[in-house]
């Protein structure tokens, strides 16, 4: 058997080290200003000029945020983590502490197929460390709290948004004129879901944990 740790040393520092990404994500934009001033411009400029990086930021920030609500949601279900669950969630850690760095990339050149393909690659690699730690917990009796598992919709769901960015992210490296269009294509995952579960909904949990 396995050993198994409590989860929750390995949760604060995944939520240490996702603070300290996001934060890294508008320290280029903060540069901007004593930049924009030395070059002569005014406070408008700093945004008038800079709406990529201003755009490039917003995106990254957005797309940290859920896959670390989507960590959070699958680690609500974990009562232990083993050797590779920890493996699997320091790549995962990997490709958020990365994402800051095409993000600058994006922000400082025209966008094309490569710029785009370096971003949404990082993205893909992100996604699916995230299904590969979701399918690892799900029916995993040493990891899995038993009251409360990972439900055959979180796993489906995270699947279904690694294939849409799989998809995504050869678009926007292949097709030329695509870039970062291809990621819109990631608004689908909810959507497709939302129709999934009106389509097989999913019985009451039992157990002592459910609520009556």
């Amino acid at each position: 058997m396995s050993r198994t740790r409590d989860p929750d040393r390995l949760v604060l520092f995944t939520d240490a080290v996702v603070a300290i990404a996001i934060t890294l994500l508008v320290l280029p934009l903060v540069d901007l200003v004593p930049e924009v001033k030395s070059h002569g411009g005014d406070a408008v400029s700093v945004i008038s000029e800079h709406r990529q990086e201003i755009f490039t930021f917003l995106l990254s920030f957005v797309v940290i945020a859920n896959f670390w609500l989507g960590h959070h949601r699958v680690f609500e279900h974990v009562r232990a983590y083993t050797p590779s669950v920890m493996r699997l969630n320091l790549l995962w850690l990997l490709t958020i502490v990365v994402l800051p760095f095409p993000t600058e990339i994006v922000g400082a050149f025209r966008s094309d197929r490569f710029t785009a393909g370096v971003y949404t690659g990082t993205i893909l690699a992100l996604s699916i460390t995230q299904t590969a730690i979701t399918w690892l917990v799900h029916g995993h009796k040493e990891l899995e709290n038993p009251d409360d598992p990972v439900g055959k919709r979180e796993l489906v769901g995270s699947l279904l948004l690694t294939g849409l960015t799989a998809v995504a992210f050869l678009l926007a490296s292949l097709v030329p004129g695509v870039n970062f269009y291809a990621m819109f294509l990631l608004l689908l995952s909810p959507v497709t879901m939302r129709v999934w579960r009106a389509m097989r909904p999913e019985p009451p949990r039992t157990g002592t944990g459910a609520q009556s």
